[in-house]
């Protein structure tokens, strides 16, 4: 795990400046104290991070549950009674993850799981601008289009033009311009550029011009405008901000309803961002999604120990940790230990950081979830992939990340339903002679709903084994299990298995894209 230091401490540190804004900004949203956003960020970082086998995945406050945690926070009248759900809520995630409910983030289609990359992606970038231009009406980490304020996301960037603040707005200017020139000039110049990430020397920058404006009555930016970390005076000053559970009422009907409430959606956005992330990985390494779900629920009991919000595994910050060029979970722990830290040990210099640099940031970590060539290239595979995709990326960004993706998969479910399928019996397994080959048939008909069997049995396959794959019966195959079928060919190569296609065309060894293989099988039909 240490021999990707190179990478996993720049990639690590910036998720660390992605995710304190966040934390701190979804804690308001969920009108909760701001420490517990920052605690729940920590406990994410180096307890799940500890316990996971994701690679590349950081957890932490999502604000997917803001909405769900200030009504619970309203309804048990306290804090401390939520703490308690928050800690029970964990008890019951480990239960998941205990009888193999990690099986459920295979049932929603690639179409849905993409769009809600994009959604997301879009929902940053809007959302960032008004931060980006220094109109900081609303709380970091809001994704609901209603904003608490009254506004909406699109009011609030109309309104961004008679609320500028110029000394954010040229800040989070020379900070994107950093970013873009670092990640597509420099980075081709030389390998320092590489491990040097532009993103830090945006925040360095941008905290040095802060300083340096406050001299300048035009240019000064209020601490509104910045971040906000709770700066006790010492340790003991710290612990007094700390929140305890409330047991008390523990096994009262209310109490329980959100334990399980929150489990439920916790654990589902988690395997969601689990297999968007396992997408994003070059690696293509696959997270076991029941030790995920034990994880989170770990990570939860702690974080309702110490007064912290319910955690999840989040793309915006597992993405960004991708981009980064992350290699190993080492990356996640040491971000959590930078929000550690930065809590007890430099808050004051945090709070020089403005937030339009950390909107460069998370502006750029937007367009490469929400790139335009994806719509393209959605659009190409055709109505039934396009139609969930695009569905779920206008319900994220006109309502939420949770109403976005179960309407996207109802409708992905309509139009399998439409396509239909005749053949349940959609893979076997044929014995053979030599213990070192395996031989698969796919059926004529094949959906996202056998993702799960079809990556699980890829996935078993032994080092130096022989796979003989006979599609020559299969009329349709989903989209979603040509990506399997692609990932595989990395995870192929670093197994060293060999793979022997078979298909009406004639036999091809070691494919080296399923993509471009379907594309012109399709054509030639």
């Amino acid at each position: 795990m240490f021999k990707f230091l190179k990478n996993d401490i720049p990639a690590s540190i910036v998720v660390f400046f992605v995710a304190l804004p966040l934390c701190l900004g979804i804690a308001l949203a969920s009108d909760a104290p701001p420490l517990s956003g920052l605690i729940s960020g920590i406990i994410g970082g180096i307890v799940v991070g500890l316990i996971s086998k994701s690679k590349i995945g950081v957890s932490g406050p999502a604000a997917g549950l803001a909405a769900i945690v200030a009504s619970a926070i309203s309804s048990l009248g306290s804090f401390e009674l939520f703490l308690s759900a928050v800690v029970l809520a964990g008890v019951i995630q480990i239960l998941f993850g205990i009888v193999r409910l990690g099986v459920i983030g295979y049932f929603f289609p690639n179409s849905v799981i993409k769009g809600m990359l994009t959604g997301i992606g879009i929902i940053i970038i809007l959302k960032q601008i008004p931060h980006f231009f220094g109109y900081d009406n609303e709380a970091e980490g809001a994704d609901s289009f209603i904003e608490q304020s009254g506004e909406n996301t699109f009011s609030a960037i109309m309104n961004v033009f008679d609320n500028i603040t110029l000394g954010s707005f040229i800040i989070g200017l020379i900070g994107l311009i950093i970013i873009i020139f670092w990640d597509n000039v420099l980075t081709k110049k030389h390998h320092f550029f590489k491990v040097v990430q532009g993103s830090l020397v945006a925040v360095f920058i941008g905290t040095i011009l802060q300083v340096f404006f406050s001299n300048n009555a035009s240019l000064l930016i209020e601490g509104k405008h910045l971040v906000q970390v709770p700066a006790p005076d010492n340790l003991s000053g710290f612990l007094e901000h700390l929140k305890f559970p409330d047991f008390s009422q523990i096994f009262s009907s209310d109490v329980i309803l959100i334990a399980f409430t929150l489990a439920l959606v916790a654990s589902l956005e988690t395997l969601l961002s689990v297999e968007a992330t396992d997408k994003l990985d070059p690696e293509k390494n696959i997270t076991p999604t029941n030790r995920e779900l034990f994880a989170q629920g770990i990570g939860n009991i702690f974080s309702g120990l110490i007064g912290g919000l319910p955690i999840t595994q989040v793309i915006v910050r597992s993405s960004a940790n991708v981009q980064s060029n992350a290699k190993t979970k080492l990356s996640a722990i040491l971000h959590g230990f930078l929000l550690l830290i930065s809590v007890l040990a430099i808050p004051m210099l945090l709070n020089h950081i403005p937030k339009s640099v950390l909107a460069s940031i998370l502006i750029i970590v937007g367009f490469k979830l929400a790139k335009p060539s994806l719509f393209k290239k959605m659009f190409n595979l055709g109505w039934t992939q396009f139609v969930p995709f695009i569905i779920t990326v206008v319900f994220i960004v006109f309502k939420d990340l949770l109403w976005g993706i179960f309407i996207g998969l109802f409708i992905g479910v309509i139009v399998i339903l439409v396509k239909s399928y005749q053949n349940s019996f959609f893979l076997h397994k044929s014995e053979s002679k030599d213990p070192e080959v395996v031989k698969m048939t796919f059926a004529e008909e094949i959906t996202f709903l056998n993702k799960a069997t079809i990556q699980r049995e890829l996935f078993n396959l032994p080092e130096n084994s022989r796979l003989e794959l006979d599609i020559r019966k299969t009329t349709y195959l989903d989209n979603d299990i040509v990506e399997i079928l692609e990932d595989f060919v990395v995870q192929a190569k670093n197994k060293n298995i060999f793979v022997l296609l078979k298909s009406e065309r004639g036999e091809v060894d070691n494919p080296s894209s399923y993509i471009e293989f379907f594309k012109l099988r399709k054509q030639s039909r």
